[in-house]
């Protein structure tokens, strides 16, 4: 089965979610799962679970109601999402374990760059000591997932102080910039991939990507290297499985 990648680059937010309900209904027994790697112009979204008294000042930055989980959090440029559309039937697994497996993927991405990021019991997402440096969010429809995490590469982090972060007034937010990397959120992307690929599906698949052009990257069973690079508008494949 194919595990299909998209470089979207910067799109807006509500079409994003329409889409990704849209792929969601379309879904048929053998649909291929999806990532897909974006960023969003600034916006505030406020999940299902999301309280007003938790937003204070948004300025002339929208407010949008989304459908995942979680409260209230801030999406922009300079950070990368990476938003996850699987089977979860299939894969057999529940929504637990489909966080455990993303916080995973970006906690071995962040550890080999050198910055020791964990779990925080009871508050999903991953932390650097105790300020949040990705969010996770998540839908449940039809048997599968949609929405997924956002990343803070080099993003302006000043909006995160119009609301309490994920619902929590004292949560302080951090960002790879001011942990002294400088890389952007492409080169994240090509990082974070076969990171998130192999926590999500298993190391024990090898991995296959076939770029637009035609060139093919292997990485061998048990390799943790990946040299490739996610073209704009393009996909990926990675088969692994039946």
């Amino acid at each position: 089965m194919n595990v299909i990648v998209r470089n979207l680059g910067l799109i807006e937010y509500a079409g994003t979610v329409e889409r990704m309900r849209q792929f969601v209904d379309g879904r048929v027994e053998d649909s291929a799962d999806e990532i897909w790697f974006l960023q969003h112009p600034p916006v505030f979204t406020q999940g299902q679970g999301g309280r007003a008294v938790h937003v204070h000042n948004t300025g002339n930055i929208p407010l949008v109601q989304s459908d995942r989980g979680g409260q209230v959090t801030y999406h922009g440029p300079g950070q990368l999402i990476a938003y996850i559309l699987m089977d979860l039937r299939r894969e057999g697994i529940g929504p637990r374990e489909l966080v455990r497996r993303i916080e995973a993927g970006v906690i071995n991405f962040l550890n080999e760059l050198g910055v020791c990021a964990l779990r925080q019991p009871g508050a999903p997402g991953v932390y650097v000591a105790a300020e949040k440096i990705a969010a996770l969010g998540l839908r449940i429809r039809r048997g599968s997932s949609y929405h997924g995490l956002a990343l803070n590469v080099d993003l302006d982090l000043e909006p995160f102080s119009r609301i309490d972060p994920c619902g929590y007034r004292a949560l302080k937010v951090t960002r790879l910039k001011d942990l002294g990397l400088d890389i952007d959120c492409a080169a994240v992307a090509n990082a974070l991939l076969p990171k998130l690929v192999g926590s999500l599906y298993g190391e024990e698949y090898a991995v296959d990507f076939s770029l637009a052009s035609g060139a093919v990257l292997d990485r061998e069973r048990g390799k943790t290297d990946w040299p490739g690079t996610i073209p704009n508008n393009a996909e990926l494949r990675h088969t692994h499985g039946n």
